[in-house]
């Protein structure tokens, strides 16, 4: 799994080189200071992401729920990426601001695609 991240983390630097983007940082790392600290010294991100970028759905959707949970954040997504059409996922359990968020989100991803 650590291939498609290192490639992720590759070509979204490519893509947008003033965004602060590291790579291949576990889920503590990313989100606790101290942690980060620790485990990727000399890194901008590391205990302070906000967004998380994950390998496969199954690993995205673990994580993103128990950081939602936990921290009481708003967590929107899955964002699915590389479909040939624009196609996001809603788990069962989702609230009614959680639909209108990823419906904005596929909106515009159609609307991208037009232009």
């Amino acid at each position: 799994m650590v291939d498609k991240v290192v490639e992720a983390t590759k070509i979204a630097q490519e893509k947008a080189p003033h965004l602060k983007i590291d790579g291949e940082l576990q889920s503590d790392a990313a989100i606790i200071p101290a942690i980060g600290q620790k485990k990727a010294p000399g890194s901008e991100i590391a205990g302070n992401a906000n967004v998380l970028v994950f390998p496969t759905l199954e690993t995205g959707n673990i994580t993103y729920k128990l950081v939602q949970r936990l921290a009481k954040a708003e967590a929107i997504g899955p964002v699915l990426q590389g479909m040939a059409a624009p196609i996001n996922d809603l788990s069962r359990g989702c609230s009614v601001s959680d639909i209108v968020n990823l419906v904005a989100i596929t909106v515009n991803q159609a609307a991208s695609e037009k232009s």
